[in-house]
């Protein structure tokens, strides 16, 4: 197929999968934030909770995204047995996961709760959500990591209705548990977790099912270290990427609650609101990388080199075109998006000026999106771990750190463009060194 062709019809059931999925969280907010007495506590408890989330979450990226891409090039050099082994490790890997993290997050939610900024007024709501969301941790490994599997196969409907089939649940039952029943932010962790029970088990029927290329086979369940161990060092960079996200909301919550005085609880609320609309404006980057990753993985193994250019070229083109209009929008309209979530008009004075500062340096972004994800496609373990560290890790938390010591709040909120823009120009820099020699070697295909 045209690669043009191939990239649209794989990636935009993987933007719509990205943009439903991050309604589970977006529709808990919604929501939350609208419960009569106590809605804005409520919604800063869930911003402080969610950094925790994040690290759950990104466990299955470890896994996921780092055994998905060395599926695809097995895939392209025709080794079949090779890719099933790692879909099937790739499994048992996550089951053993999701028991260690809920082990450890019962016995330590309240500490790290109060430690990602959580206040005597926020903590019974944090607790509450947290305790319930915990019970689902192994329907997020499986319907999370497995789901790569899926996509990198070519069967992008079918991820799609992984996130579809969840997120559908998660906005009927919602409003049921939270407002029919009353049960508040309790009944949002529970719609939560009955609906990632449901895209897990749509994940396993079909993996298990005779409709997929690569199958979960029993005989693959031993672990093996030299089919594991490739797959988590290659993970290590989307693992970064996104537990590296509850580290920065660590160190932006806890300097709300440090420098935010007595609106401290307003201004974590406020955070959460505008990390939550920047997640949401960076999915369709993530699902163009996750549409182009399989076609640049499978070309890879195959030696088609001129494939995966032309793929590069169009995922970096239309990636920065979609940051550039998110980026438009967050300039023209903050005041929308600050209402999707809360009608406060606290939240709302101080989201929108928060909203522009945070997401300036948004513009070219797409860039990184598109150069970070190849190298993670191309199997480039290395290089993309760096680049994963350097734009939270490196510039961005020491700057969040040291800024407000100056500008008190302000400073918190410029950290992150300034971060940005330095992340965005040092990863095209690091790329094109990288692949310099892959590309003078490509002829026209």
């Amino acid at each position: 197929m045209p690669v043009g062709k191939l990239l649209w019809s794989l990636a935009l059931p993987a933007i719509a999968a990205q943009v439903i999925n991050a309604l589970y969280n977006i529709v808990d907010r919604m929501y939350i934030g609208r419960i009569p007495e106590g809605g804005s506590l409520a919604l800063a408890a869930l911003g402080v909770s969610f950094p925790i989330i994040m690290i759950i979450s990104a466990f299955s990226a470890l896994v996921g995204m780092g055994g998905a891409p060395r599926a695809a090039i097995r895939m392209g050099e025709k080794r079949m047995d090779e890719a099933e082994k790692i879909l099937s490790n790739a499994f048992v890997c996550l089951c053993i996961i999701s028991a260690v993290l809920m082990i450890f997050f019962f016995f330590t939610k309240e500490k790290l709760l109060l430690m990602f900024g959580a206040t005597e007024n926020t903590l019974p709501y944090a607790n509450q959500y947290f305790s319930i969301y915990l019970i689902g941790t192994f329907f997020v490994q499986v319907s999370i990591g497995l789901n790569q599997f899926i996509s990198a196969q070519g069967f992008a409907k079918t991820s799609m209705m992984t996130v579809l089939i969840g997120a559908i649940c998660n906005i009927v039952l919602d409003p049921v548990f939270i407002f029919v029943f009353n049960m508040g932010v309790s009944g949002a962790a529970l719609a939560t977790i009955i609906s990632q029970f449901i895209s897990a088990f749509w994940v396993l029927r079909f993996l298990f099912s005779k409709k997929t290329t690569l199958r979960i086979r029993r005989k693959y369940f031993r672990l093996e270290r030299r089919v594991i161990l490739p797959v988590l060092a290659l993970g290590l960079s989307p693992f970064i990427m996104q537990s590296t996200e509850s580290l920065v909301q660590l160190t932006l919550n806890s300097g709300m609650k440090t420098y935010g005085g007595a609106d401290a609880d307003l201004y974590v609320g406020t955070l959460s609101i505008i990390m939550s609309t920047m997640q949401f404006f960076t999915l369709p980057m993530m699902g163009l990388a996750q549409g182009a990753q399989p076609i640049i993985s499978y070309n890879y193994g195959s030696k088609n080199m001129g494939r995966v250019k032309k793929t590069f070229k169009l995922l970096i083109i239309s990636s920065i075109a979609f940051s550039a209009v998110m980026w438009a929008a967050a300039m023209a309209i903050p005041q929308m998006f600050v209402r999707i979530f809360s009608a406060d008009p606290e939240l709302l004075r101080l989201g929108v000026p928060g909203m522009r500062i945070f997401m300036a340096g948004m513009l070219l972004m797409g860039a990184q999106f598109a150069c970070q994800n190849t190298l993670i496609a191309l199997g480039q373990a290395k290089t993309s771990m760096f680049l994963a560290l350097l734009r939270k890790v490196i510039l961005l938390i020491p700057l969040a750190l040291i800024l407000p010591k100056f500008l008190g709040v302000t400073g918190i909120l410029i950290a992150e463009p300034i971060a940005d823009m330095l992340a965005i120009i040092t990863t095209c820099i690091v790329f094109y060194f990288t692949t310099r020699k892959l590309f003078q070697q490509i002829e026209p295909a």
